[in-house]
């Protein structure tokens, strides 16, 4: 398995765990949005939206490029391909545990006629 960085993807995966965090990357994907139109239709201060917007920031997800008063995010998706590779690993050693099952079952069954387990 590739390595990757233990404290990368847990800051990755925790800033996906909230819908909050989730909602503002969606937002980010339309693109660039000062923090008030990202709050905006959250209900939420504007206090609290900007504690999602630190964890996202730290988590590599998150941009800020700081305009006198005004802050705009942008949307940094690289770093989910770290998390996508990760995910896709444990995908693919399921699928072969999935496979070998199906496998094994297809063979039992051609063991028995009926198709079903023997009892005795």
């Amino acid at each position: 398995m590739v390595e990757y960085s233990h404290e990368a993807l847990d800051g990755i995966f925790h800033a996906l765990a909230d819908p909050t965090r989730r909602s503002i990357l969606g937002r980010l994907t339309e693109g660039p949005a000062t923090v008030s139109e990202l709050a905006d239709p959250i209900e939420m201060s504007l206090n609290g939206v900007s504690k999602h917007i630190i964890v996202l920031e730290r988590a590599g997800l998150l941009r800020r490029r700081v305009e006198g008063r005004i802050h705009r995010c942008f949307l940094n998706a690289e770093p989910l391909s770290a998390a996508a590779a990760w995910v896709d690993h444990y995908r693919r050693f399921w699928e072969a545990r999935l496979d070998s099952l199906e496998a094994w079952l297809i063979a039992s069954q051609g063991k028995h006629p009926t198709g079903g387990a023997r009892h005795g």
